[in-house]
């Protein structure tokens, strides 16, 4: 089977204190509404059998247009939410980056617990069961599952060994294939695909 990880589309800054210290759930920005049309169209040619999505309303926003164009139903799997599913903010990565805000470096570091999120191990540990059992539940199909940076990130670096848990960028809707075969061997086929964000099938056809 196939497995089709992707990043969420681009969502809302939400700051300090604007949600009265419930958990941010930021919709998609216009930006990010294109990016998951493109992602649709992009898709609407190969053969998705299921669609996951965790159940923030930035990966279900960008999960529905690809649903749309298969005819398919979104399962919403509450395991894949992100390691700082409860805070109150919602600062693009990206921001924070460039701001070399210290929560960035806490990400980094592996700090996660100091902004008030799981610890890298706790959140590998629930991740990797949660994917596993989506390749388990559809053998010989092809799967899309729309979550999180960080969840594509951990899930890529315990299928390749590697021990540190946030070690790439995945762009906004960007698509990271595993291939998982019956016998139970998995590989990576592609890494943070974004052709789609640029160009779609009907424009090179």
């Amino acid at each position: 089977m196939e497995l089709v990880l992707v990043r969420h589309a681009e969502p809302v800054r939400i700051g300090p204190g604007e949600t009265s210290g419930a958990p941010a759930d930021p919709e998609l920005t216009d930006r990010g509404r294109d990016q998951a049309e493109r992602l649709g169209r992009w898709l609407a040619l190969e053969p998705v059998h299921h669609i996951v999505s965790s159940p923030k309303r930035r990966a279900v926003e960008t999960a529905a247009p690809l649903a749309a164009v298969h005819g398919l139903e979104v399962e919403i799997l509450e395991g894949l939410v992100e390691w700082d599913a409860d805070a109150d903010h919602y600062i693009p990565m990206e921001e924070l980056r460039e701001s070399k805000d210290d929560q960035w470096q806490a990400m980094v570091e592996g700090r996660w617990e100091d902004y008030g999120g799981e610890s890298p191990v706790r959140f590998r540990e629930r991740i990797v069961p949660a994917l596993d059992a989506v390749i388990d539940a559809h053998p010989g199909e092809t799967v899309v599952v729309v979550c999180h940076g960080g969840v594509v990130n951990v899930y890529l670096a315990a299928l390749l060994g590697l021990t540190q848990h946030l070690w790439f960028d995945p762009g906004y809707t960007s698509l990271s294939r595993v291939r998982a075969a019956r016998s139970g061997a998995r590989s990576l086929a592609s890494l943070n695909e974004t052709a789609h964000l640029y160009a779609t099938r009907e424009a090179i056809a």
